[in-house]
C-alpha cells in the first residue's frame, strides 16, 4: 500500500496532514525518512511519524527445508506429520509453504511468512522452472523428450502442459524442468508412457538450488542474497 493511503486511511490523519507530513519530513519507514507519497508500507513494514509508531511491523523469513519422505506438504494434518512439524522456530503458524511437493517427494521446500513474495514463487504468470531428479521403473525411450518438450494433454484439467526439458541421465534416470506445479504433474507425464517414478526429488527452483549440506529433515534460514533472487 502506498504510504500516503496508508496514512489516509487512519482515523488520526486526513489527506492535507498527510501531504504536511511527507514535506516535513516525519514520516520514516523502516527508519528510512519518506517524503514520497508513492512509498511501499508492506505488512513487515515499521512505519513512524515523529516518535509516534503506527505499525510496529514484524521480521519477513525465510527458509530453505530439505523435505524428506513421508511427510505432508500443510501447515496442520491430523493423521501424518507436516513440513512445519520439522521447524524449530517461534510463530510457526504465521508461516506457509511457497511450492508443495507429493507426500513421498523429497527435497527443496521454501517456507515463508512473506506473502507476496511465495506468490512471485508460486504464480503460472512467473514461470519459474522447478527441476527434480527421477527415477523411474521402466527405461526411459527417445521420444519421452520430444513429448514432454511438445506438452502432454491433461483430460482431467483439460489443458495441455507447457513445454518442458527432459534431460535423460541413465536407463531409468532423468532430470526433469518443468514450468507448473499441477497435481502430480511429473508422475502424470511419465505415467503417458505407463512408466512409473520410483523417486521423485525436487533440486531447485529457479536459480535457488537445494543446500547440499542439508540432510533430509534439515533447514536453515535464506541468506540475503537468496531471497533478493526472487
Amino acid at each position: 500500500m502506498r504510504v500516503d493511503r496508508f496514512l489516509s486511511n487512519l482515523p488520526r490523519y486526513n489527506r492535507q496532514q498527510v501531504r504536511l507530513l511527507l514535506v516535513e519530513k516525519r514520516v520514516r519507514i523502516d527508519g528510512k525518512v519518506v517524503t514520497d507519497p508513492h512509498s511501499a508500507v508492506l505488512e513487515f513494514s515499521r512505519v513512524e511519524v515523529d516518535d509516534l509508531l503506527l505499525q510496529a511491523g514484524k521480521p519477513a523469513r525465510y527458509f530453505m527445508l530439505h523435505k524428506p519422505p513421508g511427510c505432508v506438504s500443510a501447515t496442520r494434518d491430523p493423521q501424518h506429520p507436516t513440513v512445519l512439524d520439522l521447524l524449530d522456530e517461534p510463530h510457526k503458524d504465521d508461516l506457509h509453504i511457497a511450492g508443495r511437493l507429493d507426500f513421498n517427494t523429497t527435497g527443496l521446500m521454501l517456507i515463508t511468512n512473506d506473502g507476496a513474495w511465495s506468490r512471485r514463487l508460486t504464480q503460472p504468470q512467473t514461470k519459474l522452472p522447478k527441476v527434480y531428479y527421477v527415477e523411474t521403473e521402466q527405461d526411459i525411450g527417445a521420444d519421452y523428450a520430444r513429448t514432454f518438450a511438445a506438452g502432454l494433454y491433461f483430460a482431467f484439467e483439460d489443458l495441455t502442459t507447457q513445454p518442458a526439458q527432459l534431460q535423460v541421465l541413465g536407463p531409468r534416470t532423468a532430470r526433469l524442468s518443468i514450468v507448473e506445479g499441477r497435481y502430480h504433474q511429473v508422475k502424470r507425464m511419465f505415467g503417458h508412457f505407463n512408466n512409473k517414478v520410483l523417486r521423485l526429488h525436487r533440486e531447485s527452483m529457479g536459480p535457488l538450488h537445494l543446500d547440499n549440506a542439508l540432510k533430509p529433515g534439515e533447514y536453515r534460514a535464506l541468506r540475503t542474497e537468496e531471497i533478493h533472487l526472487f
